[in-house]
């Protein structure tokens, strides 16, 4: 699970670089949750990806120095009463996520998102 936590903490680190809004390493700390140490961990991770990681000490954030991607994909499968279900997260699973802001009514987001499902399947 500690994994799944860091996988996560390095989608959410990226989209906040990819934004610009960081704030300084104690706020970014803050933003995840974790201790300012476990976000310098991050930091460095992130660097040995290669990220063209920057600080601007002007507007107190980090930025990427030239356009760089992270793709985390993430696929678990449940096995239950027989039956295996694929649950699916990840770069297709994200870009439905930012198309339903406004359907966040349950009814809503569900029908459309299960009709997204069918539509890619």
């Amino acid at each position: 699970m500690n994994n799944l936590k860091q996988l996560e903490r390095l989608r959410k680190i990226h989209r906040l670089i990819n934004l610009e809004c960081t704030g300084t390493p104690l706020e970014l700390s803050r933003k995840l949750h974790i201790s300012v140490r476990q976000t310098y961990l991050l930091l460095e991770q992130l660097k040995e990806f290669d990220a063209p990681l920057k600080f601007n000490r002007r507007t107190k954030t980090y930025y990427y120095e030239f356009d760089f991607e992270l793709t985390i994909n993430i696929s678990i499968q449940v096995m239950g009463r027989e039956k295996l279900t694929n649950i699916y997260a990840g770069k297709t699973f994200s870009n439905y996520l930012f198309s339903l802001q406004g359907k966040c009514s349950k009814p809503n987001y569900l029908s459309y998102f299960k009709t997204k499902l069918d539509v890619a399947g």
